[in-house]
């Protein structure tokens, strides 16, 4: 089954001959048939529970640590500045009308009009540049609690990313994203699959290595190494320098389409964000 995984999604890797393209369905439902065959004990859903699915005495670690979460503070901050005013007199509520009934859910998405996947953050910072407020950071900070808040708010709705077929762009977009995804890079050369699919469950060194399938769901992610809040793109930059390979701006396109394929491969996975992890 892990050959097939990889010989499926690896499709669009031949080198030198262009792009091979797959149903984006078919890819999806190869990889999570690869995680419920590899951990047939782990409920689908629990996948959301990223490392703490598949390893009894870390998830008991972790269940302790969620009883005082550390996020909760970046919750309330969150709140706080989603309904801050800003000098037009708009809000982020103006933006995204539904936060209360959850929207974390609707990204990341296809945008047809600007021809580019948005991702929850980037949404956030177009809704700023839209009522003339300066763009935030986007590895930590206010950026990240805000985007923790409406993760909060967005607890229990279910991943559901689209690729439309009928838009080449959505599928080049979703391509270049698989792409990224089974690449190898760096000096290790090592890609994003030789860990969460190929090593998953396995220690490298003394780190236990969690599935791919539900990791996006609990971002953003409160690290105890990290010592605050931390959006996904973070995370991402982080496995490059692990890889001493160059690393792309966060919510580059390269990012946004990893996002997008990553994302869509968690389809079926409740949201639990934000997240503590070690």
């Amino acid at each position: 089954m892990r050959a097939a995984v990889i010989a499926l999604l690896g499709a669009s890797l031949v080198l030198g001959l262009g792009v091979v393209r797959g149903a984006p369905e078919d890819d999806q439902r190869a990889f999570q048939d690869f995680y419920k065959q590899r951990f047939p004990d782990t409920p689908f859903e629990d996948f959301a529970n990223g490392l703490y699915s598949i390893d009894k005495s870390r998830r008991e670690e972790w269940e302790q640590m969620e009883e005082f979460p550390p996020y909760e503070f970046d919750i309330d901050a969150g709140e706080e500045l989603f309904h801050e005013p800003f000098a037009n007199g708009k809000s982020y509520a103006d933006c995204f009308p539904d936060y209360e009934s959850g929207v974390r859910q609707n990204y990341p998405h296809w945008d047809p009009e600007r021809g580019e996947v948005v991702t929850m953050e980037w949404a956030i910072n177009l809704c700023r540049e839209r009522h003339g407020e300066k763009p935030l950071k986007y590895y930590r900070g206010p950026l990240a609690q805000i985007s923790a808040y409406l993760a909060y708010l967005s607890r229990g709705h279910v991943i559901d990313v689209k690729v439309p077929d009928d838009d080449s762009g959505a599928l080049a977009a979703y391509e270049e994203g698989k792409k990224h995804y089974y690449a190898r890079r760096g000096q290790l050369n090592f890609a994003c699959a030789s860990c969460h699919v190929d090593a998953v469950g396995r220690l490298l060194r003394a780190e236990l290595i969690g599935p791919a399938v539900g990791q996006v769901s609990h971002f953003p992610v409160f690290r105890k190494t990290w010592r605050e809040i931390t959006t996904l793109h973070r995370s991402y930059a982080a496995c490059s320098r692990q890889l001493r390979a160059a690393s792309f701006g966060p919510q580059s396109r390269e990012y946004r389409n990893l996002e997008y394929f990553h994302s869509y491969m968690s389809n079926g996975i409740p949201l639990n964000g934000p997240g503590s992890r070690h």
